[in-house]
């Protein structure tokens, strides 16, 4: 089940290289449709069509979905919004009867739930390439200076209770003050946002997941892009968390971040 970005690439090729042929059901105007490429059978959904996607799956005799990449949660609050989405039986029945809330965690847990009533087990995101998990240490040659650790220190706290609120992911920090914090709008759009507030520039980005998260969706992701839009936005430093973060053709992120002088790092702890 593919949404936005480079991960479903990742995970198709890693499934092909096991042996598996991978069906695709893509999320409409989300999904890069070069993704046709990578699999054996192709087919584009709206976001509402769930019922759909169901029938897909199982008249290819699908048992085991992966769920890679991005959905842009705000397009769910857009005016007019049953007429973009579109939404089937299945979906309006979720969406109005079984949410207790309409958290991201709630939602996606809701799916797998719907997915797995059809016998159709929703596996470990990084199944398959487990590789992609950061590990813990520096990513590129900059290392962080006394100062970016304090701020890191301050900004994990902040960003572990957010997390764990399934508010967003991220924070921005610099000198112990909280600069933005993550909402619908994603890492990307807030580390941006980060920049229009603190225009001095040399900010901490903390992006951590929630305590006990679920890996089979929604894992934090950082790639090349999040470096282009922190150098674009004047931070300086990336922490996240080792073994809970995704990282997205490393070796780009590391030509960049070392390009630029960014620190990116990952602990598994906050350090001392």
């Amino acid at each position: 089940m593919a949404g936005g970005g480079t991960f479903p690439f990742a995970v198709a090729r890693a499934a092909r290289k096991n042996g598996i042929e991978v069906v695709c059901a893509g999320i409409k105007h989300e999904v890069s449709r070069e993704i046709a490429e990578e699999v054996s059978v192709f087919k584009e959904f709206g976001l509402g069509r769930l019922g759909r996607v169901l029938r897909f799956f199982r008249k290819h005799g699908i048992n085991e979905v992966s769920w890679a990449g991005w959905v842009r949660k705000d397009r769910l609050f857009t005016p007019a919004r049953i007429f973009s989405l579109l939404p089937d039986w299945r979906m309006l029945k979720i969406w109005y009867f079984s949410l207790r809330d309409r958290q991201s965690q709630t939602i996606l847990t809701s799916f797998a739930e719907e997915f797995e009533r059809e016998g159709i087990k929703v596996a470990h995101s990084t199944r398959y390439c487990p590789e992609l998990l950061i590990k813990e240490g520096l990513v590129g040659r900059i290392k962080p200076k006394a100062k970016h650790l304090e701020d890191i220190r301050f900004g994990w706290d902040i960003a572990q209770r957010m997390a764990d609120l399934d508010v967003g992911q991220s924070v921005a920090v610099l000198e112990k003050a909280t600069i933005a914090v993550e909402g619908i709008e994603g890492t990307d759009r807030n580390i941006i946002r980060a920049g229009e507030l603190c225009r001095k520039g040399g900010f901490t980005v903390v992006k951590l997941p929630k305590k006990g998260h679920d890996m089979r969706f929604d894992v934090p992701t950082i790639g090349p892009d999040t470096i282009e839009n922190l150098k674009e936005a004047g931070g300086a430093v990336l922490a996240v968390k080792a073994e809970g973060t995704l990282i997205l053709e490393q070796e780009r992120v590391v030509e960049l971040a070392d390009r630029y002088g960014i620190v990116v790092v990952a602990y598994e702890e906050p350090p001392h």
